[in-house]
């Protein structure tokens, strides 16, 4: 973990080293401008673990105040990067491009000056645009059909909601609007793969009630992701008890005879000490296969033992990158890393880009979303 937290560390120092020595390069500043800027920048950089230290140790206010303010700067500095590097690659090859012919400065090369402001104006424009996006929750449909949902039934409803991390900065009004979604839809069923709540979770007051009234007459159904790991397992398991949900950890539960739906523990409960110790194999393998059954997975990695032990596996966790290019890297961890995909035994992965947000209240070209899935018979 201290390992995994340095390396986070370095790359994001290196981002803001980035952004410095574009700032330098650009701008005419003097002795005290350069310290002010590598001052502020050293703040945001350990921002995140003062967040994190001041919610641990009761400056919930303070810590909140510091997460809008770390967070959004770090979206920003992550837009900013993904902006400027096209035009410093372009100016490169401009510049590289006149030496190998030896030709003067061209006027198509642009000044430091232009290389910064371009960068700075799309970074700010797309922050904002990503603020709005990820308050605007969508609803994703999807439809699997299965000669083994009972004739008589027809047709069963699901509401998959994920990585809503309920913390410092998603609260009340957020939780509202995935709960509308999720109202409108009457599920059935309602799951949560993951990543419930985020951080320390003393001062949720009133969260868990608001899911708790969230009714589904077959049940509401719960794994733990990640964080839940981070925030304090207990915390975390007694707040989604609290919320109507049943915690499935390596554990089985039948749905009014009329499906099957199994869960288990993110991978991080090993790191932590705290595995159930029983494999997703073993777990799948003593279900009545002539049964529909669903696999709640926090992680969408699919066990190539067991594919052909379930119907549709639930996943959340890449937020479907959350903010455009990130994309591109969770999709080297992942490659299923949103929507439906059909696998090798004719069951299904569903990934969902989440109903939350983590660090940066923002998302860009991945819209949040509650996931309906309509499981309906058909004959074989």
């Amino acid at each position: 973990m201290i390992v995994f937290l340095l390396a986070i560390l370095l790359i994001y120092g290196l981002l803001h080293f980035y952004i410095y020595y574009k700032i330098k390069t650009a701008l005419a500043l003097g002795a005290v401008d350069i310290i002010l800027v590598i001052f502020f920048m050293a703040i945001m950089v350990l921002s995140p673990i003062a967040v994190r230290l001041s919610e641990r140790y009761g400056f919930e206010s303070f810590a909140r105040y510091l997460s809008y303010i770390g967070y959004t700067w770090m979206g920003l500095a992550f837009l900013f990067f993904s902006c400027s590097l096209p035009v410093d690659i372009y100016r490169l090859l401009i510049y590289t491009g006149g030496l190998a012919f030896k030709v003067g400065p061209s006027s198509l090369l642009p000044s430091p000056q232009l290389a910064l402001m371009i960068p700075a104006v799309m970074s700010v424009a797309l922050t904002f645009y990503g603020y709005f996006e990820a308050r605007s929750i969508r609803t994703e449909r999807v439809v699997i059909e299965s000669p083994k949902i009972p004739e008589h039934i027809g047709r069963i409803t699901i509401a998959q909601i994920s990585d809503v991390h309920l913390g410092l900065t998603v609260r009340h009004g957020r939780l509202k609007r995935i709960l509308r979604e999720v109202a409108r839809a009457k599920p059935d069923i309602v799951v949560s793969t993951g990543d419930l709540v985020d951080g320390q979770i003393d001062n949720l007051g009133g969260l868990a009630e608001l899911l708790r009234d969230m009714h589904a007459p077959y049940g509401k159904f719960a794994v733990t992701g990640n964080h839940e790991f981070y925030a304090g397992l207990d915390q975390a398991l007694t707040f989604t008890e609290n919320a109507g949900f049943t915690i499935l950890r390596a554990e089985v539960s039948d749905v009014a005879g009329i499906l099957t739906i199994a869960g288990i523990d993110d991978p991080t409960a090993k790191r932590f000490g705290l595995s159930m110790g029983i494999s997703e194999t073993s777990l799948l393998s003593k279900l009545d296969h002539e049964r529909f059954t669903i696999l709640l997975k926090h992680q969408p990695v699919v066990d190539r033992k067991a594919d052909n032990l379930f119907d549709l596996q639930l996943s959340g966790h890449t937020h479907g990158g959350q903010i455009f290019p990130f994309a591109f890297l969770v999709g080297l961890f992942y490659p299923a890393d949103q929507g439906l995909s059909r696998l090798e035994h004719g069951s299904y992965l569903y990934v969902t880009r989440g109903s939350g947000t983590w660090g940066p209240t923002i998302r860009f070209l991945a819209p949040p979303e509650v996931t309906i899935i309509e499981l309906v018979h058909k004959d074989t």
